[in-house]
């Protein structure tokens, strides 16, 4: 196992334990006939996998773009009420770089990181009430950056686009204060190739879908 993914593993079981300790006063406030009030903030760190689209079409079916890989990032929201929250994002996805070929599929020339910065809106509909089920979905819209870092073998360049994102989820809770958060997010970007190159080369404007997994801790 990566290194990188030992640690992240590490991370997310003292998170849990941190989590089950903030969980003993809220339990004992109950035990007392005392609500405790809603969570103001929710932090989730979480880690998955980046489905990168082409950075480029190129002619007669060629393309250049990034394998899938490892992606990891942490969330910050903001409640402004029961249901609706505002949120902010930072993660970061690498992968190999490929150049696409018409029956060769895709061959390695390089590597990519991508840093992602965004904000937006999160509305959820908790299904307790109805369900008996400690089960939120959700949905987020909202917008942002990414960043690029591609480095070839002589080349390496960096090149920073707009990206609208929207994504759907559900948080499966454990407690009053942790939840296992589930999530599919596209980020629909153009990859900025006159920042990259410096030549008017069209960039495609592609999907670039993040499936991950993390503890949302509220507070």
């Amino acid at each position: 196992m990566p290194a990188r993914l030992v640690r992240l593993t590490v991370a997310a079981a003292a998170t849990a334990l941190g989590a089950a300790a903030l969980l003993a006063p809220a339990r004992a406030l109950e035990a007392q006939g005392v609500t405790p009030r809603a969570p103001i903030f929710e932090l989730t760190p979480y880690a998955g996998y980046m489905k990168f689209g082409n950075l480029v079409d190129g002619p007669l079916g060629t393309s250049i773009t990034s394998a899938g890989g490892p992606m990891y990032g942490a969330q910050l929201g903001i409640n402004l009420t029961k249901n609706v929250a505002v949120i902010g994002n930072v993660a970061r996805a690498s992968g190999d770089l490929q150049v696409g070929l018409p029956f060769l599929g895709g061959v390695s020339i390089g590597h990519n990181a991508a840093w992602l910065y965004d904000g937006g809106l999160q509305l959820s509909a908790p299904l307790g009430a109805a369900t008996a089920l400690p089960i939120t979905p959700f949905v987020q819209v909202g917008a942002g950056a990414m960043r690029y870092d591609v480095g070839a073998t002589l080349v390496n360049t960096t090149a920073t686009n707009f990206a609208w994102n929207a994504g759907v989820g559900a948080d499966v809770a454990l407690g009053k204060v942790v939840s296992v958060r589930l999530m599919a997010k596209d980020y629909i970007g153009k990859f900025d190739t006159q920042q990259a190159t410096g030549f008017g080369v069209n960039g495609t404007t592609s999907n670039n879908i993040a499936l991950s997994a993390g503890l949302k801790l509220n507070f």
